[in-house]
């Protein structure tokens, strides 16, 4: 069906293609500023009309060496930079970008956020993520806005009370990331729910790496009516949530630490700095984002997390010695807390190497909101930016013997600032980044206290479709532990 739709819509490429080098020449042609004109754009290929170079870029990925797209133009474009190639150009996703390859690069980008650049994504995901309380509203504007009501839910303090709900949730589902977030999240466990919430959320994943074709019968159409009803099933659950609130009592309302008990009883008590009431509409948006970014990522960082521990046996010998001490120094039944996640160091460093080798994104978009020069060359007003994790992660520069599978690098001092990317940085870092990372401590303290285990494919490799992906699934087979350890 796509096929059929890709071929009717050829001849519609073709002009859009010789609008678009008209429209780049014209655009060109109208710079005014001279002093940022006697700066050179960044070395590069944009490639052919209209696709530039995303077929390679994708294509990379699904060979599973994305850094390859990054490294290989860094070692193109040496000579012309000096011998020392920073930014780099190039079109990707219908539009011409610089790529920023250095951890210096990625500071700039972090540290300019609203400033120089605001965060971009190609328009037809906006069918995908954006939510009918945001299609009205300045999307900046209204994101930071509420970030700074959701920010104190997903950071230390406010998750603590959390852990032994991840703890107790862990030990009962396998299904792990997606019915964790529900219970946070929408504090549900119904069993019927969580099957047409998964079912709905793996159509909506298919959209993302789908042709953006919105019509009948596509993957992408599926995935757009997916999205609406995913919307509808969560805010369903906040309208529910919102009217038990207005029948129970002030006094039932808050626990004895004085909260409002789970994370959404506590969002539809809170309001925004001008008093204003925060809608149903606007917190299942926001929701239905939280759970969706942190699906797949989190699936994935799991998923590579395993397959190191399968592989590196001293490895995974080290992880069981540290988890196996805090879960004997605990009583029987007696879920997890802070404390015992605080000395999951070398789990942590473990799950951050995993993370360095195997990042879940391959990075995210900026757009300049002004002409502006960088490591001189011109970066022009409506360029779009890319920041690859890839960059840095795989820099010898960075990460001595890069491929190199070591969890020593983030003990200490740990790598140099703005090298380790997984979860971005600056304004728009991912705000569930401490969120993430009990999830995952608390994962592996289960996981690897209960059994050890081989994969069932050892040569079995990872793609970026851009979702990082096991070829085939990582199946493996498990050893459950000698109860009397």
């Amino acid at each position: 069906m796509e096929l059929l739709y890709m071929i009717l819509i050829s001849s519609v490429l073709t002009c859009v293609s010789l609008y678009y080098v008209f429209n780049n020449i014209h655009v060109a042609g109208g710079m005014k500023n001279v002093k940022l004109d006697l700066h050179p754009l960044p070395p590069g290929s944009t490639g052919w009309p209209i696709i530039g170079e995303t077929l390679e870029y994708l294509s990379t990925g699904k060979k599973g060496v994305p850094e390859n797209f990054v490294l290989d133009r860094i070692n193109k474009y040496l000579s012309s930079a000096g011998n020392s190639c920073k930014v780099f150009k190039t079109s990707l996703l219908l539009q011409d970008m610089a790529v920023l390859c250095t951890a210096g690069g990625n500071k700039f980008l972090f540290s300019n956020e609203e400033k120089l650049v605001k965060s971009w994504w190609p328009a037809y995901l906006d069918k995908l993520i954006v939510g009918n309380s945001e299609k009205t509203l300045n999307i900046t504007e209204e994101s930071n806005r509420f970030r700074m009501i959701l920010a104190p839910y997903l950071k230390p303090a406010g998750l603590q009370k959390y852990i032994g709900t991840m703890d107790s949730v862990t030990k009962k589902y396998l299904k792990y990331a997606f019915t964790l977030a529900c219970k946070l999240m929408l504090d549900t466990e119904d069993p019927q729910l969580l099957g047409i919430l998964q079912r709905l959320l793996k159509d909506l994943s298919s959209g993302f790496t789908a042709l953006p074709i919105d019509l009948p019968g596509t993957t992408f159409n599926r995935a757009i009516r997916a999205s609406r009803q995913l919307r509808e099933e969560i805010e369903k659950i906040v309208v529910e949530r919102r009217i038990k609130l207005s029948t129970a009592s002030a006094n039932s309302m808050v626990d004895k630490d004085g909260d409002h008990g789970d994370m959404l009883s506590s969002l539809l008590m809170e309001t925004y700095s001008d008093g204003k009431q925060i809608t149903e509409s606007e917190i299942a948006d926001k929701l239905y984002g939280v759970i969706v970014a942190g699906h797949d990522g989190l699936s994935s960082a799991l998923t590579t997390i395993m397959m190191y521990l399968a592989e590196l046996p001293q490895v995974y010998d080290t992880v069981f010695k540290e988890q196996m001490e805090i879960a004997n120094s605990k009583a029987a039944e007696e879920l997890l807390n802070w404390g015992d996640v605080q000395k999951m160091k070398y789990s942590w460093s473990v799950a951050c190497e995993a993370m360095r080798l195997l990042p879940p994104s391959l990075g995210t978009f900026r757009e300049a909101t002004t002409d502006f020069v960088y490591e001189g060359h011109l970066i022009p007003k409506g360029m779009k930016l890319y920041w690859h994790p890839h960059s840095t992660h795989k820099n010898p520069e960075c990460f001595p013997n890069p491929e190199k599978f070591d969890p020593s690098r983030f003990e200490g001092q740990g790598p140099p600032p703005f090298a380790f990317v997984p979860f971005g940085g600056g304004p728009r870092m991912c705000p569930g980044k401490e969120y993430a990372r009990l999830k995952i401590l608390v994962f592996m303290h289960n996981v690897v206290t209960k059994y050890k285990w081989d994969k069932v494919f050892p040569d079995e490799k990872f793609i970026w479709t851009p979702v990082l992906l096991p070829t085939k699934g990582l199946p493996i087979k498990l050893f459950p532990h000698n109860k009397s350890k």
